[in-house]
């Protein structure tokens, strides 16, 4: 799929009018998780179900070695309670991974870590080498000067501010990478074959000098449909990875087996690893609950996906189109049912919950 700009009309409006830069998405990307000020309303719905108790800190193996399924969504203005609360409701169980985006104007913020394991849920947070909004000509952005150590002031400070906090964090560091849509992707903004796996290893060793050994490294391609990048050329290898991962979402198909089949299959080629659906929704359509329903069933069917995040946004909140379940009954309703046939991680500790 084309790279398309939601920064327009009515949409850009909305999201100058609340301080949010605009940026480009393929399937699902949007500015999810760009407003994190102290302004911030983080008061519970008054009916929605109450988040759990603050949690113990979990270990990073503990999280890997998750019993059950992760089910995890990316709202407009994660980790704002309210919202997480309002998806609860929704889909009648709480989340238990929150995905937020930053890109590299910004700083690592240990308080959004803590709220969102407050809330219950472990944080998945998408980083993005570049400026918003995310056009692909970035020459400054190249992986080519981020793997050369332009970026390294900027990345040791962020591996130290991962590190400090001790918390685990789901990294999805330069998502989507097999498209032409961001600056880091394979074929834009100039980039040279071996460029992004360079970079990628780069900033992993950087963690790792840092000793931030509480990140979950998470590579995550598009899927197939609309990209012509090779992934084994893009994939860092095994010791830089732990969880690989994918976006897809359902533009019309009648099953999400459609979308997520061919990459999921290449995709266990290239590694043993779990494959984690890392960003996924559906347009608007008469078909969309059937489409939700064939998703729970094909993670359920699949016993290496340990999980899954929704992108519950409108377009006037950044996505491409409407992939709210929570916006239509019949889709909320297949949603709530699918989600209660799958074993879901019920919270981010080996063990039960708190008490």
């Amino acid at each position: 799929m084309n790279r398309r700009s939601w920064c327009r009309g009515a949409a850009a409006l909305v999201l100058l009018a609340a301080g949010v830069s605009c940026s480009a998405q393929s399937d699902g990307t949007g500015p999810a998780g760009a407003m994190f000020g102290e302004d911030a309303d983080q008061s519970p719905s008054p009916t929605a179900t109450a988040p759990p108790p603050s949690p113990t800190r979990p270990t990073k193996d503990e999280l890997l070695r998750s019993a059950g399924v992760y089910f995890g969504v990316s709202t407009y203005q994660t980790p704002l309670a309210s919202e997480t609360d309002a998806v609860a409701a929704a889909a009648g169980k709480r989340p238990t991974m929150l995905q937020y985006f930053l890109d590299w104007r910004k700083e690592f913020d240990p308080a959004t870590v803590r709220e969102i394991y407050r809330q219950g849920a472990v944080p998945m947070l998408t980083w993005e080498p570049g400026d918003a909004p995310y056009e692909a000509d970035q020459p400054w952005y190249s992986t080519r000067r981020i793997a050369s150590g332009e970026f390294d002031a900027y990345i040791t400070r962020f591996a130290r501010g991962v590190r400090d906090q001790q918390w685990p964090v789901v990294l999805r560091f330069a998502h989507e990478m097999n498209g032409d849509w961001y600056p880091w992707a394979a074929k834009a903004n100039g980039n040279r074959p071996g460029d992004y796996a360079a970079a990628w290893r780069h900033v992993h060793d950087i963690f790792a000098q840092e000793h931030a050994d509480n990140v979950i490294w998470l590579w995550s391609p598009n899927v197939l449909r609309g990209t012509s990048a090779d992934l084994q050329s893009l994939y860092p290898g095994d010791a830089y990875v732990d969880w690989l991962g994918m976006d897809g979402y359902g533009f019309g198909e009648s099953t999400a087996s459609e979308v997520l089949d061919p990459t999921y299959i290449r995709l266990r080629e290239i590694a043993d690893k779990p494959v984690f659906v890392s960003e996924t929704g559906a347009m608007p359509d008469p078909g969309k609950p059937g489409w939700i329903t064939d998703l729970f069933q094909w993670i359920a069917d699949h016993p290496k996906v340990p999980g899954f995040v929704w992108f519950e946004h409108s377009v006037e909140q950044g996505g491409r189109y409407d992939y709210r379940f929570a916006a239509d009954p019949a889709a909320r309703e297949a949603f709530a049912d699918g989600l209660a046939t799958l074993k879901l991680r019920t919270w981010p500790v080996t063990g039960k919950p708190p008490s």
